[in-house]
Protein backbone atom coordinates (compact mmCIF):
# COMPACT_ATOMS: atom_id res chain seq x y z
CA UNK A 1 0.00 0.00 0.00
CA UNK A 2 3.28 2.25 0.65
CA UNK A 3 2.48 5.26 2.54
CA UNK A 4 -0.50 6.67 1.01
CA UNK A 5 -4.34 6.17 1.96
CA UNK A 6 -6.66 7.70 -0.61
CA UNK A 7 -9.95 9.37 1.11
CA UNK A 8 -12.22 6.75 -0.03
CA UNK A 9 -10.65 4.40 1.59
CA UNK A 10 -10.58 5.75 4.68
CA UNK A 11 -14.11 6.98 4.71
CA UNK A 12 -14.89 2.89 3.90
CA UNK A 13 -12.75 2.20 7.13
CA UNK A 14 -14.80 4.54 9.11
CA UNK A 15 -18.10 3.26 7.35
CA UNK A 16 -17.23 -0.21 8.26
CA UNK A 17 -15.96 0.75 11.74
CA UNK A 18 -12.57 -0.64 11.26
CA UNK A 19 -10.42 0.94 14.01
CA UNK A 20 -8.70 3.88 12.99
CA UNK A 21 -6.60 7.05 14.74
CA UNK A 22 -6.92 9.85 12.37
CA UNK A 23 -4.10 12.86 13.02
CA UNK A 24 -4.60 16.37 12.37
CA UNK A 25 -0.92 17.89 11.80
CA UNK A 26 -1.83 21.36 10.69
CA UNK A 27 1.69 23.73 10.89
CA UNK A 28 3.03 25.58 7.90
CA UNK A 29 5.88 27.93 8.49
CA UNK A 30 4.99 31.03 9.41
CA UNK A 31 1.15 30.13 10.49
CA UNK A 32 1.48 29.17 14.20
CA UNK A 33 -2.09 28.38 13.90
CA UNK A 34 -2.61 25.24 13.80
CA UNK A 35 -4.72 24.13 16.53
CA UNK A 36 -7.40 27.10 15.99
CA UNK A 37 -7.65 25.96 12.29
CA UNK A 38 -8.04 22.16 13.75
CA UNK A 39 -10.78 23.51 16.40
CA UNK A 40 -12.77 25.18 13.56
CA UNK A 41 -12.86 21.94 11.22
CA UNK A 42 -11.67 18.84 11.54
CA UNK A 43 -11.77 14.94 9.76
CA UNK A 44 -14.45 13.41 12.11
CA UNK A 45 -12.51 12.03 15.71
CA UNK A 46 -9.23 13.43 14.29
CA UNK A 47 -6.97 13.81 17.60
CA UNK A 48 -4.46 17.53 16.88
CA UNK A 49 -1.11 16.88 16.91
CA UNK A 50 1.06 19.87 17.76
CA UNK A 51 4.30 19.62 15.54
CA UNK A 52 6.12 22.48 17.62
CA UNK A 53 5.76 20.79 20.87
CA UNK A 54 4.82 17.14 20.54
CA UNK A 55 7.01 16.27 17.24
CA UNK A 56 9.82 17.97 18.39
CA UNK A 57 12.34 18.87 21.12
CA UNK A 58 13.31 22.48 21.74
CA UNK A 59 15.19 24.38 19.60
CA UNK A 60 18.62 24.37 19.83
CA UNK A 61 21.93 25.97 17.50
CA UNK A 62 23.40 22.13 17.66
CA UNK A 63 20.27 20.64 17.04
CA UNK A 64 18.17 23.06 14.70
CA UNK A 65 14.81 24.27 14.50
CA UNK A 66 12.80 21.14 15.16
CA UNK A 67 15.14 18.29 16.87
CA UNK A 68 13.94 14.79 16.94
CA UNK A 69 12.43 14.03 20.65
CA UNK A 70 13.36 11.29 23.14
CA UNK A 71 11.46 8.26 22.26
CA UNK A 72 9.98 7.83 25.53
CA UNK A 73 8.25 11.31 24.90
CA UNK A 74 6.80 10.52 21.27
CA UNK A 75 5.81 7.85 22.73
CA UNK A 76 3.53 9.61 25.43
CA UNK A 77 2.60 11.65 22.80
CA UNK A 78 1.65 8.80 20.81
CA UNK A 79 -0.54 7.08 23.36
CA UNK A 80 -2.19 10.74 24.27
CA UNK A 81 -3.05 10.61 20.97
CA UNK A 82 -4.88 7.12 21.53
CA UNK A 83 -2.97 4.62 19.42
CA UNK A 84 -2.50 1.43 20.30
CA UNK A 85 0.13 -1.51 19.04
CA UNK A 86 -1.36 -2.83 16.23
CA UNK A 87 -3.85 0.19 14.91
CA UNK A 88 -4.08 2.09 11.63
CA UNK A 89 -2.94 5.78 11.55
CA UNK A 90 -3.65 7.75 8.89
CA UNK A 91 -2.37 11.55 9.24
CA UNK A 92 -3.28 14.76 7.17
CA UNK A 93 -2.90 18.25 7.30
CA UNK A 94 -3.72 20.98 4.86
CA UNK A 95 -0.80 21.71 2.96
CA UNK A 96 -0.37 19.13 0.74
CA UNK A 97 0.81 16.43 3.27
CA UNK A 98 4.39 18.84 4.18
CA UNK A 99 3.78 18.57 8.00
CA UNK A 100 2.38 15.18 8.17
CA UNK A 101 4.63 13.36 6.73
CA UNK A 102 6.67 14.23 9.83
CA UNK A 103 4.39 12.29 11.72
CA UNK A 104 4.79 9.67 9.37
CA UNK A 105 7.97 9.65 9.05
CA UNK A 106 8.67 9.22 12.52
CA UNK A 107 6.39 6.40 13.86
CA UNK A 108 7.75 4.65 11.25
CA UNK A 109 11.11 5.75 12.37
CA UNK A 110 9.51 4.48 15.82
CA UNK A 111 8.64 1.02 14.48
CA UNK A 112 5.16 1.32 13.77
CA UNK A 113 4.27 0.07 10.54
CA UNK A 114 0.64 0.90 9.84
CA UNK A 115 0.28 4.57 9.61
CA UNK A 116 -0.21 7.06 6.51
CA UNK A 117 -0.59 10.16 5.07
CA UNK A 118 -3.64 10.87 3.38
CA UNK A 119 -3.82 11.52 -0.25
CA UNK A 120 -4.36 15.11 -0.75
CA UNK A 121 -5.45 15.90 2.92
CA UNK A 122 -7.82 18.19 4.01
CA UNK A 123 -8.61 19.48 0.73
CA UNK A 124 -9.39 15.84 -0.40
CA UNK A 125 -11.88 15.47 2.16
CA UNK A 126 -13.54 18.01 1.48
CA UNK A 127 -13.50 17.95 -1.93
CA UNK A 128 -15.34 14.72 -1.77
CA UNK A 129 -18.13 16.23 0.37
CA UNK A 130 -17.56 14.56 3.43
CA UNK A 131 -18.53 15.44 6.91
CA UNK A 132 -16.15 17.91 9.36
CA UNK A 133 -16.56 18.70 13.28
CA UNK A 134 -15.45 21.03 15.07
CA UNK A 135 -14.12 21.67 18.87
CA UNK A 136 -11.07 19.25 20.52
CA UNK A 137 -11.36 15.01 20.21
CA UNK A 138 -10.10 13.70 23.34
CA UNK A 139 -8.53 10.07 22.73
CA UNK A 140 -8.98 7.46 25.40
CA UNK A 141 -4.95 6.85 26.17
CA UNK A 142 -3.34 4.43 24.38
CA UNK A 143 -0.83 1.76 24.97
CA UNK A 144 2.14 1.26 21.54
CA UNK A 145 5.19 0.98 22.28
CA UNK A 146 7.79 2.49 20.22
CA UNK A 147 11.22 2.12 19.39
CA UNK A 148 13.94 3.75 17.63
CA UNK A 149 15.81 3.42 13.94
CA UNK A 150 13.22 2.01 12.00
CA UNK A 151 14.06 4.72 9.37
CA UNK A 152 17.83 5.99 8.71
CA UNK A 153 18.85 8.98 10.03
CA UNK A 154 22.24 10.62 9.55
CA UNK A 155 23.94 13.46 11.57
CA UNK A 156 25.53 16.30 9.92
CA UNK A 157 28.76 14.88 9.42
CA UNK A 158 27.36 11.96 7.52
CA UNK A 159 25.56 14.84 5.23
CA UNK A 160 29.10 16.30 4.59
CA UNK A 161 30.35 13.13 2.72
CA UNK A 162 27.31 11.69 1.46
CA UNK A 163 27.63 13.35 -2.12
CA UNK A 164 30.54 11.95 -1.99
CA UNK A 165 29.23 8.39 -3.11
CA UNK A 166 25.45 9.34 -2.81
CA UNK A 167 23.03 11.85 -3.39
CA UNK A 168 22.18 14.58 -1.09
CA UNK A 169 18.44 16.23 -1.92
CA UNK A 170 17.95 19.85 -0.34
CA UNK A 171 13.72 19.22 -0.30
CA UNK A 172 13.38 22.93 0.33
CA UNK A 173 12.47 25.92 -2.06
CA UNK A 174 14.93 27.02 -4.54
CA UNK A 175 15.53 30.27 -3.77
CA UNK A 176 16.94 29.01 -0.42
CA UNK A 177 18.80 26.73 -1.83
CA UNK A 178 20.35 28.73 -4.04
CA UNK A 179 20.71 31.37 -0.73
CA UNK A 180 18.87 34.25 -2.23
CA UNK A 181 16.41 33.80 0.44
CA UNK A 182 16.78 32.93 3.43
CA UNK A 183 13.90 33.65 6.38
CA UNK A 184 14.89 31.85 9.64
CA UNK A 185 18.35 30.56 9.32
CA UNK A 186 21.48 32.09 10.14
CA UNK A 187 23.19 31.84 6.91
CA UNK A 188 21.70 30.97 2.80
CA UNK A 189 22.82 28.45 0.54
CA UNK A 190 23.04 24.92 0.87
CA UNK A 191 24.74 22.04 1.69
CA UNK A 192 28.04 21.79 -0.58
CA UNK A 193 27.53 18.90 -3.00
CA UNK A 194 23.71 19.19 -2.41
CA UNK A 195 20.67 19.10 -5.38
CA UNK A 196 18.11 21.55 -5.50
CA UNK A 197 14.71 19.06 -5.20
CA UNK A 198 12.10 21.21 -3.71
CA UNK A 199 9.31 18.69 -2.21
CA UNK A 200 6.53 21.44 -3.79
CA UNK A 201 7.36 19.21 -6.96
CA UNK A 202 6.30 16.04 -5.12
CA UNK A 203 2.72 17.11 -5.29
CA UNK A 204 0.08 18.28 -8.14
CA UNK A 205 -2.10 21.88 -7.56
CA UNK A 206 -4.59 19.74 -5.55
CA UNK A 207 -2.20 18.38 -3.25
CA UNK A 208 -1.79 14.75 -3.90
CA UNK A 209 0.96 12.99 -4.49
CA UNK A 210 2.08 12.59 -8.14
CA UNK A 211 1.99 9.26 -9.77
CA UNK A 212 4.55 6.71 -8.73
CA UNK A 213 5.62 6.92 -12.64
CA UNK A 214 5.80 10.57 -12.44
CA UNK A 215 7.58 10.46 -9.35
CA UNK A 216 10.16 7.94 -10.38
CA UNK A 217 10.95 10.04 -13.65
CA UNK A 218 11.62 12.99 -11.75
CA UNK A 219 14.29 11.49 -8.89
CA UNK A 220 15.40 9.78 -11.83
CA UNK A 221 16.61 12.86 -13.79
CA UNK A 222 18.26 13.75 -10.45
CA UNK A 223 20.41 10.67 -10.95
CA UNK A 224 19.08 8.97 -8.70
CA UNK A 225 18.92 5.02 -9.21
CA UNK A 226 18.59 1.64 -7.35
CA UNK A 227 22.16 1.41 -6.36
CA UNK A 228 23.00 4.90 -5.48
CA UNK A 229 22.76 6.10 -1.68
CA UNK A 230 19.97 9.00 -1.37
CA UNK A 231 19.47 10.89 1.54
CA UNK A 232 17.65 14.28 1.87
CA UNK A 233 17.17 17.14 4.59
CA UNK A 234 15.30 20.71 4.45
CA UNK A 235 15.41 23.49 6.90
CA UNK A 236 14.31 21.73 9.49
CA UNK A 237 13.65 18.27 8.69
CA UNK A 238 9.97 18.74 8.59
CA UNK A 239 9.33 18.79 4.49
CA UNK A 240 12.35 16.32 4.13
CA UNK A 241 10.41 13.59 5.67
CA UNK A 242 7.63 14.66 2.57
CA UNK A 243 10.50 14.09 0.50
CA UNK A 244 11.61 10.69 1.64
CA UNK A 245 7.92 9.79 1.31
CA UNK A 246 7.83 10.81 -2.12
CA UNK A 247 11.04 8.72 -2.84
CA UNK A 248 9.50 5.75 -1.26
CA UNK A 249 6.42 6.26 -3.92
CA UNK A 250 8.66 5.98 -6.40
CA UNK A 251 10.83 2.93 -5.43
CA UNK A 252 13.61 4.35 -3.78
CA UNK A 253 14.76 4.17 -0.07
CA UNK A 254 16.02 7.51 1.46
CA UNK A 255 18.19 8.58 4.94
CA UNK A 256 16.88 11.91 6.68
CA UNK A 257 19.18 14.16 8.16
CA UNK A 258 16.54 15.50 11.07
CA UNK A 259 19.62 18.19 12.14
CA UNK A 260 18.78 19.94 8.32
CA UNK A 261 19.94 22.85 6.87
CA UNK A 262 18.88 25.08 10.47
CA UNK A 263 21.87 23.05 12.38
CA UNK A 264 24.45 22.89 9.78
CA UNK A 265 24.17 26.44 9.08
CA UNK A 266 24.36 27.29 12.82
CA UNK A 267 27.76 25.62 12.61
CA UNK A 268 30.71 28.44 11.63
CA UNK A 269 33.27 25.30 11.02
CA UNK A 270 30.58 23.93 8.11
CA UNK A 271 30.74 25.22 4.61
CA UNK A 272 27.60 26.94 2.50
CA UNK A 273 27.20 27.08 -0.63
CA UNK A 274 25.44 29.25 -3.38
CA UNK A 275 23.98 29.78 -6.03
CA UNK A 276 22.38 27.09 -8.51
CA UNK A 277 24.94 24.37 -8.97
CA UNK A 278 25.90 21.70 -6.29
CA UNK A 279 29.11 23.31 -5.55
CA UNK A 280 32.32 21.02 -4.10
CA UNK A 281 31.44 18.78 -1.05
CA UNK A 282 32.92 19.27 2.23
CA UNK A 283 36.66 17.77 2.10
CA UNK A 284 37.49 17.81 -1.38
Amino acid sequence: MGPLMAVPALAARFEAGQRTVVLDVRWALGDPHGREHYLEAHIPGAVFVDLATELASPAAPARGRHPLPPVSEFQAAARRWGINNGDVVVAYDNSGNMAAARVWWMLRNAGFPDVYLLDGGLAAWQGAGLPLESGAVEAVPGNVSLFEGGMRAIPAATAADWPKTGILLDARAGERYRGEFEPVDPRAGHIPGALSAPTTENVDGAGRFLPASELRRRFENLGIRDDVPVAVYCGSGVTAAHQVAALEIAGFRAALYPGSFSEWSNNPDLPVATGSTPGTPAGQ
